[in-house]
């Protein structure tokens, strides 16, 4: 078994370090609120670190899952970052959803200090995270993601090895534009049969066994008809998601005109007040 870092104990990262430790590897963990690490040692065992660099220390593995680029800057590369303490040959993945240049600085600052580097995002929300069916979209060198695999494969049902540094991250984006286009059309498909008075379940049974079928669809028709936003994943994180897609864009010359508008209809739901709901909120900026 190995002695293993989990920094980021939200609702993603706590449940996937559960299940590391109930793999039976040995985990420290660090969390800005020092209350949610104390509570998940209290529950899981280990031990909770004092800081990032504390908690890499001797590690042979460390993971993140934090909030953006600053906060992932900050426990690796930061004062008191863990790739200060990092063993030689030990092994970094990210979980948090990025931009893929910080993913790529990662990779080079991992190989100044011979520290294999995987960038790997993952889709499938708190759900995933608990019942430890996440897709895990993987970027980085052959033998990094090799050595990260049986540790993913604690949480994750895909793992999927996109490309080289940075490729996790762009594929997460991908992964965000699908679901931004998707969930604003379901939201006019609803509302459409709303005005119409339609029976709703009668109209979900009618189309969600064709080719109109979507994960949105399956997971979040009925509880957008009955108005129900509070869980999942929300808007505030979805829009700092295609702000990332939307910049990688300006880079490398793709036009996203579709998702950069549904990026304005989620800025709206934040003006109104739903940031904190889950995505399936869009549908609230359209009358009923």
């Amino acid at each position: 078994m190995s002695r293993i870092a989990f920094i980021g104990m939200g609702v993603m990262g706590a449940p996937m370090a559960r299940h590391l430790a109930q793999k039976g590897h040995e985990l420290t963990v660090y969390n800005r609120s020092p209350a949610k690490a104390e509570r998940w040692v209290a529950e899981n065992g280990g031990r909770v670190a004092s800081s990032p660099m504390e908690a890499g220390e001797g590690q042979d593995v460390v993971i993140t899952c934090v909030g953006n680029d600053d906060d992932l800057a900050e426990v690796t590369l930061g004062r008191e970052g863990a790739f200060r303490t990092m063993r030689p040959g030990s092994l970094f993945i990210d979980h948090t959803t990025v931009s893929a240049k910080i993913a790529r600085q990662l990779a080079v600052e991992g190989k100044s200090h011979e520290i294999m580097c995987v960038d790997a995002p993952v889709s499938g929300g708190q759900v995933g995270a608990e019942n430890g069916t996440l897709s895990v979209m993987c970027g980085g060198r052959d033998k990094a993601i090799a050595a990260a695999r049986p540790y993913m494969e604690a949480y994750g049902a895909r793992i999927t090895h996109v490309g080289p540094d940075g490729a996790g991250q762009t594929t997460k984006m991908v992964n965000q534009i699908c679901i931004a286009g998707a969930v604003q059309a379901l939201s006019e498909a609803l509302r459409f049969a709303q005005h119409a008075n339609l029976d709703l379940d009668k109209v979900f049974e009618a189309v969600s066994g064709g080719a109109a079928a979507s994960w949105q669809m399956l997971n979040r028709w009925k509880t957008m008809a009955n108005d129900d936003f509070d869980f999942g994943f929300a808007i505030d994180w979805m829009r700092k998601d295609l702000g990332l897609a939307i910049d990688e864009a300006r880079t490398n010359g793709a036009t996203l005109p579709v998702a950069s508008l549904v990026d304005q209809f989620y800025a709206d739901c934040q003006a109104l007040g739903y940031g904190r709901q889950d995505t399936s909120a869009i549908i609230r900026r359209l009358p009923k």
